[in-house]
């Protein structure tokens, strides 16, 4: 049987002690604070521990993996752990499905909030989740208008930052085709996927350049700019650029919090334009150096799974870091690219500080993902919601702006003329939004901020909120 559960964890629910030897991981891993409520999906860990409607097959071997018994484990996962598994249908024709991956997308389908749930490589993914690493070009793009893509953010040292990419700069053509043609017909994220690409790229002065790009190991710096800012009125504000929540964060959160701490930093503004998300441990973990101190022991953040797994409902609980500050004010700098992780911590702070939010409203993604290994695959359906301490969440619409503030792509993120981070600062320094306010180019505009829905819907995260590509 296959088991969903805390890594290398001793779990405790009022019928047993199980230890166990866990085959599956978690997409964003609910590891244990001071506080779970039960045994993670405990039915599919040991009998007696809970009861299922619809118990998991056994995963089928790697080494022979028939398409049958694959799409036979998929249907019976999702009947089991789908945050929505009471919309699916009563009977399902297997046989019309070609692969699991096909079953998947026509099961989600019933619910038109789920674009997350997919299937991937187990590698890929325990590479990028654990390591921060992944195959890919190195940048994110976004669409100006119907038939501007231009780049957003390049990765240092990716085949992107080789080739001489940089933020700002438009895509003209794609293996030798406009944009326009490629969004008549496939979508660029169908090029994008592709291990080589021939890219026609114009620069800001309107010179253009043409460079052939192969795929290659792209490591990704969760933080690669911090700063702190002396406000006219003598507070320091600290400034962190999170790309991602993956595990390679933790060690670096340390040393940038110690700094804030020894510049006396009370106001934080955390920059998560960019960051779609990743593991809720490193978003708990960021959670306590920002409020662990003063909000030791309290609620930081409620799971809630669906009715077959309630008994796996959690609380995580605010712990104090060795090295922590005294929080006033967190402003946080947020497009529709900031999603679930980075909601998750926006949305657990609000009970305990003065939290605002800068730029345009976010994604809008209260759910997680549970990750489920068969054969060399790995399947992650949306299985849990997120709320804070107040019961709050569901924000599927996104969480509102508090100060509008454009996205400048001719101006590096994080930099003195960046109009998010000057409404920022004079929102800390102030108590109100600039006036006017700045531009708000970066509005919400669903169909020219990267087509996600149709060019991205259902791709693994790594490749569809972390700028993967």
């Amino acid at each position: 049987m296959p088991k969903i559960g805390y890594p290398s964890r001793v779990c405790r629910n009022n019928n047993a002690i199980i230890a166990a030897v866990w085959v599956c991981q978690l997409r964003e891993p609910l590891v244990p604070k001071r506080l779970f409520i039960a045994v993670l999906i405990a039915v599919l860990v040991m009998a007696g521990c809970g009861s299922s409607d619809s118990p998991l097959s056994a995963p089928p071997v790697a080494a022979e993996c028939p398409i049958d018994e694959q799409k036979q484990f998929v249907l019976d996962a999702m009947r089991d752990v789908y945050y929505w598994n009471d919309l699916l249908p009563d009977v399902v024709d297997l046989d019309a499905y070609a692969t699991a991956d096909d079953l998947l997308e026509d099961l989600i389908s019933v619910q038109p909030l789920d674009n997350y749930s997919y299937i991937d490589e187990l590698a890929a993914d325990s590479q990028f989740f654990n390591e921060g690493q992944y195959e890919g070009f190195g940048f994110s793009s976004r669409f100006e208008s119907a038939d501007e893509l231009r780049f957003l953010s390049v990765f240092a040292e990716s085949p992107a930052a080789v080739a001489g990419f940089a933020r700002g700069q438009r895509i003209v053509r794609l293996n030798g085709r406009t944009i326009a043609d490629i969004e008549s017909n496939e979508g660029v994220g169908e090029l994008f996927a592709l291990p080589s690409l021939e890219f026609t790229v114009r620069r800001p002065d309107s010179s253009e350049f043409q460079v052939t790009v192969d795929k290659s190991l792209v490591t990704i710096d969760p933080v690669p700019r911090t700063r702190i800012i002396d406000l006219q009125s003598g507070n320091s504000v600290g400034y962190l650029l999170l790309t991602s929540f993956i595990g390679t964060a933790h060690e670096t959160f340390a040393t940038v919090f110690a700094d804030f701490a020894q510049a006396g930093v009370t106001d934080v503004i955390i920059d998560l334009r960019y960051n779609g998300g990743g593991r809720v441990d490193t978003a708990e973990l960021l959670g306590d150096y920002l409020g662990g101190t003063v909000n030791d022991g309290l609620v930081f953040s409620k799971t809630q799974f669906n009715d077959n797994n309630s008994l796996s409902n959690r609380i995580a609980l605010f712990e104090q870091p060795t090295v922590s500050i005294n929080l006033s004010s967190l402003v946080v700098i947020a497009t529709d690219r900031t999603a679930s992780a980075s909601e998750l911590v926006t949305n657990s702070m609000f009970p305990y500080a003065n939290v605002s939010i800068v730029g345009s409203p976010t994604l809008g993604k209260p759910v997680g993902q549970l990750g489920i290994q068969f054969c060399d695959k790995i399947l992650r359906p949306t299985a849990f919601e997120t709320l804070n301490a107040n019961d709050e969440g569901g924000y599927f619409g996104g969480l509102p702006v508090n100060c509008p503030a454009a996205d400048d792509l001719a101006i590096a993120v994080g930099d003195d003329l960046d109009p998010n981070l000057e409404t920022a600062l004079y929102l800390l320094e102030n108590g109100a939004c600039p006036t006017p306010p700045a531009a708000t180019a970066n509005s919400r505009k669903p169909a020219l901020a990267g087509h996600t829905p149709r060019q991205l819907r259902h791709r693994p995260v790594w490749q569809k909120l972390a700028g993967a590509f």
